[in-house]
């Protein structure tokens, strides 16, 4: 039977575990996740961060995930990871593809957020974080490569 293409990168993506991750991979994800760090801390100086992080704070939380920058407070893993991507991509210093599109700002501040925001019983390893950077670092290539407005971004600038 033939398969649609949604269903076959849904497949593919399901598919992925840590034995897909070579040295390679982890080594280079390893250099995005610190350069993501780096643009991340240095971005909550910025104007933009300032007014997404007052803004957010009336969703603060005892029981969620960290703001880089801030040890004040913490926010459910959805306000956090919006928070952090802000900060990433505020500079616009952080990784990017061509055509162009920010990898790590939009994947590894969800994969934090939502690392931290689970049970203590339920914690990951350092390893399941790799992969599932890896698995949305993935998907997002995948979805830009399937975009055809993706593809015209240079022919319009």
């Amino acid at each position: 039977s033939s398969q649609t293409i949604t269903g076959n990168f849904a497949n593919v993506i399901h598919g992925l575990n840590a034995n897909h991750l070579t040295d390679q991979v982890i080594q280079r994800s390893k250099r995005m996740i610190l350069d993501t760090l780096g643009v991340g801390l240095l971005g909550t100086s910025t104007e933009v961060c300032h007014k997404v992080t007052q803004y957010s704070k009336i969703y603060s939380s005892d029981i969620s995930s960290t703001i880089w920058g801030h040890l004040d407070f913490r926010l459910p893993p959805l306000y956090a990871a919006f928070v952090n991507g802000v900060a990433v991509h505020s500079m616009d210093f952080d990784d990017t593809w061509h055509p162009a599109t920010h990898p790590s700002g939009a994947v590894l501040p969800a994969v934090i957020a939502l690392a931290e925001a689970l049970p203590r019983e339920k914690k990951i390893s350092g390893l399941d974080l790799l992969l599932a950077f890896n698995v949305g670092i993935e998907v997002q290539g995948r979805l830009l490569r399937f975009s055809s407005e993706a593809r015209n971004i240079p022919k319009r600038y």
